[in-house]
């Protein structure tokens, strides 16, 4: 077996780690593909520069970072998914510093050493992205429900996912007037509430105005399914658990939603 195949045999078992974090680097697929289709061709060239055969692929990543970089500052793809979104709004090299981190394992020291960061600054670096991130998926949660008792009960489970509860409401003027005021990303609306108010009416009409999505939590989601109006919102039956308040939260803040007008229309 000449040495070449002995490196052949030593790239590939690096190979499903390097395509995970080149996808994650283009922002695609097929680019990440493409990407570690030339990193193989050039590595092979001089193996034992590139660390082919050691245990770490950090030289690998650094050759990686070259080639992706050799038309200039490489940028990913931008994507839908919200994450990638998110990771794309900081810098690159903080960007890179994070996935290879959090994706790829990575010490903040050494993956300060690919990117030419002392170790302080990669330490400051990576503080700084995990922050941006997380506050990127902190929502701001209006709770719409005129039991007292339930409105503490989600607001709860809310805090300890370290979501923001903007304020809660029991009838339509109270939810409209914190909507305007506090500008929440998410609500979560109960169906019946004091005063005769129904929920489905607010919801159509938060839709309308702010653009608010909406996730149902009552007893009478019933009510969504006999007007066709399934599509304005998921629902969550009463009596709930932490469980399914938490996932649907986190559903809803990491799914895209586009502008959709139209169920406001709908009967009430």
């Amino acid at each position: 077996m000449t040495m070449l195949r002995v490196y052949a045999r030593e790239l590939h078992e690096h190979l499903p780690y390097l395509r995970r974090y080149a996808r994650a680097l283009t922002g695609s697929t097929v680019l990440g593909d493409v990407l570690v289709e030339r990193l193989v061709e050039v590595a092979l060239t001089a193996p034992a520069q590139f660390g082919v055969a050691g245990r770490s692929r950090a030289p690998l990543y650094a050759l990686m970072h070259v080639l992706f970089d050799e038309d200039g500052p490489g940028r990913p793809v931008p994507g839908e998914n919200p994450v990638e979104q998110a990771l794309t709004e900081l810098p690159e090299e903080r960007r890179r510093l994070y996935l290879l981190t959090s994706l790829e394992g990575l010490t903040a020291e050494d993956a300060g050493i690919l990117l030419d960061l002392t170790p302080e600054q990669a330490a400051a670096d990576l503080l700084q992205a995990r922050y941006q991130i997380r506050e990127r998926f902190r929502a701001r949660i209006l709770v719409v429900e005129d039991s007292a008792i339930i409105a503490e009960d989600l607001s709860q489970i809310i805090g300890r996912m370290g979501h923001i509860v903007v304020g809660t409401a029991a009838t339509e003027r109270d939810a409209l007037a914190l909507t305007e005021m506090e500008r929440p990303s998410l609500a979560l609306m109960d169906i019946q509430l004091a005063d005769g108010d129904n929920g489905i009416v607010i919801a159509k009409k938060l839709r309308a105005a702010f653009n608010l999505p909406v996730i149902f939590v009552s007893a009478h989601t019933n009510q969504l399914r006999d007007q066709g109006l399934e599509e304005l919102g998921p629902s969550i039956s009463k009596p709930f658990t932490p469980e399914s308040i938490a996932n649907a939260i986190t559903k809803a803040v990491f799914t895209p939603h586009l502008t959709t007008r139209g169920a406001e229309d709908g009967p009430a």
